[in-house]
């Protein structure tokens, strides 16, 4: 605990270091989510007239004359003291708050691969853990979202954090209401990591089909095969299926299950209602409600659709820097951002796995979870847009360096 302390000093200083001053001494000209939580203490679910200027439109939703915000408002949350001692959102130095929260991430990242080490499932050691943490903070493109401050970044600097405690808790289904609570946390700030649960079902069947929670040091050579029915040369897929689901733990199975869930529902109620207090609907977010330039595509594809695929993986694996003939810096990038094995050439590891892990358990869970995390943002109508690195990754991001470990 006292080296997860020392990372979150550590990258919380150097945060504050490299930020910009306007940063540190004013509020960023998007602070929506200091807008939404001022809303929220003079009781209102708008904003009680029109956005102010300084936000110049941006990403606001109009609805029967009344303007929203219209982003998961779980970041509002953690700003409400701020606006509260602050006497509005003005007052409040929103761009520094998120530094202040940039640090967790990193932080709770390194207590979980701390925790794959101690139970076997990475043989990193602690320095390569702090290694790895810290690359995930500043060589990556968590970095350059925590920097930013402003309310696209803010959510996922927020979301990061909230990703790396549900999977320390969801490891070996060891807080079921922990990881649930942060799991649902997480899908009012990045809707996409509701499906990170995927992980923690993974996991719980895991551990429920050893007969035992944990998995400590030492087991793992029984661990990564026991969820799998018993092998046998003489015996059919149906019969080793028979095998397993009568040695699996269905009872305990069933209370992890729950246990975990009903902080997670409760947060998705949360949300359903408040969609239908403002706009009417309890699937209805508000999005195709916003004032943007692009927002014809969406009324014509949709918020989601295989019509946006081309353009994100473009945007995900070929975005480079380019020559700049004119005057100032040498090499320009495109608005979109660049390539993802770009801006954190590490990733690129991840193509040439460890002999064995590919059988893993845990392993393929990881896999799995990102491949249901990240399709929502392959198939998403937008790209991120003015980023240095594809700012959807940070959203599975901590999955791709527990893979690393």
């Amino acid at each position: 605990m006292a080296l997860a302390l020392a990372v979150y000093v550590l990258c919380t200083l150097v945060f504050f270091l490299l930020a910009q001053p306007e940063r540190l001494h004013a509020h960023t000209p998007f602070n929506h989510f200091a807008l939404l939580a001022d809303s929220w203490i003079h009781g209102r679910l708008d904003l009680g007239g029109p956005p102010p200027a300084y936000a110049q439109m941006n990403d606001f939703a109009e609805f029967n004359g009344r303007w929203f915000i219209a982003f998961p408002p779980f970041p509002a949350l953690l700003l409400l003291p701020w606006v509260w001692l602050a006497g509005g959102a003005e007052g409040v130095r929103d761009g520094q708050a998120f530094l202040w929260l940039a640090g967790i991430a990193p932080a709770a990242l390194f207590l979980v691969l701390e925790k794959l080490r101690r139970r076997e499932h990475s043989k990193r050691n602690v320095i390569e853990n702090v290694a790895l943490a810290l690359l995930f903070a500043f060589g990556s493109v968590y970095f350059f979202s925590a920097e930013q401050g402003t309310v696209w970044f803010a959510a996922h600097v927020v979301g990061a954090g909230l990703c790396a405690l549900y999977v320390l808790f969801a490891l070996d289904a060891e807080r079921p209401l922990l990881a649930g609570l942060m799991l649902g946390f997480g899908f009012l700030t990045r809707a996409p990591l509701a499906f990170a649960a995927v992980l923690f079902a993974l996991e719980a069947l895991r551990v429920c089909s050893e007969g035992r929670a944990g998995g400590g040091e030492g087991d793992m050579a029984r661990t990564q095969e026991s969820v799998r029915p018993p092998a046998a040369v003489d015996e059919s897929a149906g019969q080793r299926l028979k095998v397993w689901w009568q040695r699996l733990d269905k009872p305990r199975l069933l209370r992890l299950y729950l246990t975990f869930a009903a902080p997670a529902a409760l947060c998705v109620a949360f949300y359903l209602w408040h969609n239908y207090a403002r706009f009417g609907s309890v699937g209805e977010v508000g999005y195709r409600y916003l004032k943007v330039r692009w927002a014809g595509r969406m009324e014509t594809w949709g918020l989601f659709h295989y019509h946006y695929l081309g353009r994100n993986l473009g945007v995900m694996l070929s975005g480079l820097p380019y020559w700049n003939k004119g005057a100032g810096a040498p090499f320009q990038i495109n608005a979109h951002g660049l390539a993802l094995w770009f801006t954190t050439p590490m990733y690129l590891w991840l193509l040439w796995p460890a002999r064995g892990n590919a059988q893993r358990w845990l392993y393929r869970a990881l896999w799995a979870t990102v491949a249901i995390v990240s399709v929502w943002t392959l198939f998403y109508q937008n790209t991120g847009w003015q980023q240095f690195g594809q700012r959807f990754t940070n959203d599975y991001a901590i999955f791709l360096f527990m893979l690393l470990a």
